[in-house]
């Protein structure tokens, strides 16, 4: 195996790391690819099947204790999946960002080939979970796994790594940009040019897969006639607030549920119980089963008022109890669908009460799915380009912008954190006191130095460095520059710094305070 090495010549030749990046992010685009387009025929598979089951057993009620005991045998198996293998709990997103910050460590193909099969099973049982999120870890999975083979430093590794969680979810959806928002807005949370070029190969190479087995179609199918019409941007805006709200609202109930289950100190018994619960929702109300498929055909004006706010309601709790579990499944799916329903019901009044044309009934429902998706995640942009790609509803550009930054805005003003910022933090604290083992590696972490941040307008000689962290270069509009204790940083400039990989995590908080934190 190709030995990793952090050599100050390898981190600072950044025309020969994009070359090197550009074919590895190809290979782990299409390979990330290959395993999110069987993922996601597996699940339609198991999805389609399991309202079948359902279906027959209600016809044949007598055979119900069999349904209920194959159920608690499908969780059992899933928790046994769980308790095995860690990581694969929940959607995984935290986990991908637990490993870029340097929190955690996983082994890539016990999560791969666990994550496939526990996301399957649940599916199967028709827990309320969504395919995204696992398509996410599957595919830094895979870009982890090759990282390692070919991978020149680590940094280069972390690029592929997110490259790989792009491609996931352009895979899963037909969503290449929404692919590079994604990492760009949720996991590195900055912007440099070798980022863009690792996720957006990735990414198309992915959503070149997806399309060719799936076609180009959107995700979802709601024709709109036309655009909102300026005169009806109040109800954008109060719609927004709406779903901002609504939004804090999900995140607190996600939170609590989960803290309910971590009580329950087995894991097979934590797992099993959303299995359980799924036989009963399968049995009285099939509508809430899956990632919400069978939703859809319901969002129109022929649908009762309270019909969609039963629906909205079940579905809910349902998504609540099936997630919190830690059973292996995401949230995207059936949030948009949740923020669909609230995008109807709204819809419905806006018609009913408010003369809104009913060819805009459509509109609304596309807008709320944004902008429920900001409110919870807190990354607008990425709930926007999400949506245009799976509605192909161009004409929503600046209604949908204006809804995600409502709906972002509110959540904020609300003091609510982001969810996959909140899981994350859950998961770091559950394994406090673990720390990971000093190798006596080094890994190099880039930070750029945002307006009237700490670093900015300082000399090098001034900076609180921590213990063990070196700053080994500064890049300034495309020149890299040595630092010395003179030298004077910048806003925009980007700061590179060398670390041990046991204490990355705790590296990284006291760079970005630096970098980030306002003075």
């Amino acid at each position: 195996m190709k030995k990793k090495l952090n050599n100050y010549a390898a981190v600072l030749d950044t025309q020969a790391q994009r070359v090197s990046v550009l074919w590895k992010s190809l290979l782990v685009g299409v390979a990330a690819g290959a395993v999110v387009v069987l993922y996601r025929f597996a699940l339609t598979q198991m999805e389609e099947f399991s309202l079948l089951i359902y279906g027959y057993f209600r016809l044949h009620p007598f055979l119900i204790p069999l349904l209920f005991l194959c159920l608690g045998g499908i969780g059992f198996l899933t928790g046994a999946l769980v308790n095995r293998h860690r990581q694969i709990s929940g959607s995984g997103i935290p986990q991908i960002k637990g490993i870029m910050l340097g929190h955690f460590r996983f082994p890539w193909f016990g999560t791969l080939w666990s994550k496939f099969a526990g996301g399957a099973l649940a599916i199967l049982a028709g827990l309320s979970l969504g395919r995204e999120g696992p398509s996410i870890q599957l595919g830094a999975s895979i870009a982890e796994g090759i990282g390692k083979r070919l991978s020149v430093t680590r940094v280069e590794r972390k690029y592929l790594i997110a490259g790989g969680a792009s491609a996931g979810l352009a895979a899963a959806f037909n969503a290449p940009l929404a692919g590079v928002m994604f990492a760009v807005e949720e996991i590195f949370k900055y912007i440099s040019p070798i980022v863009l070029l690792c996720t957006t190969v990735a990414s198309v190479a992915a959503d070149f897969l997806a399309r060719l087995v799936f076609g180009a179609a959107p995700i979802f199918s709601f024709p709109t006639q036309s655009a909102l019409p300026m005169q009806a941007y109040w109800m954008v805006c109060v719609l927004g607030i709406v779903l901002g709200g609504a939004g804090v609202f999900y995140n607190f109930v996600l939170i609590a549920t989960q803290r309910l289950y971590k009580k329950i100190k087995s894991v097979f018994l934590r797992v099993m119980i959303p299995f359980l619960i799924a036989g009963a929702v399968g049995l009285l109300f099939p509508v809430a089963l899956g990632g919400g498929h069978t939703v859809l055909e319901h969002l129109n004006l022929s649908s009762s008022f309270s019909f969609l706010f039963l629906i909205l309601a079940v579905k809910f709790a349902f998504s609540m109890f099936s997630f919190s579990s830690g059973a292996p499944g995401g949230i995207f799916f059936p949030l948009l669908i949740l923020g669909a329903l609230i995008g109807a019901l709204f819809g419905d009044a806006a018609v009913a009460w408010f003369n809104l044309d009913a060819s805009l009934y459509n509109n609304l429902i596309i807008l709320a799915m944004a902008g429920f998706f900001a409110a919870i995640v807190r990354a607008p942009l990425t709930g926007v380009v999400l949506l245009l790609e799976m509605t192909g509803s161009f004409g929503n550009l600046l209604p949908l912008v204006l809804i995600a930054v409502i709906a972002s805005a509110t959540a904020d003003l609300l003091r609510s954190v982001p969810v996959y910022d909140a899981l994350l933090e859950n998961m770091i604290r559950e394994q406090k006191g673990k720390t990971l083992p000093d190798e006596g590696k080094k890994i190099t972490v880039e930070a750029v130095v945002h307006l009237g941040a700490h670093a900015a307008g300082r000399f090098v000689r001034e900076l609180p460095l921590p213990h063990d962290c070196l700053l080994i270069a500064v890049q300034r509009e495309g020149k890299d520059i040595t630092p010395k204790g003179d030298t004077l940083l910048r806003t925009n400039d980007t700061l590179i710094f060398l670390t041990g990989t046991h204490n990355e995590a705790e590296q990284r908080e006291a760079i970005r305070a630096l970098t980030e934190g306002t003075c």
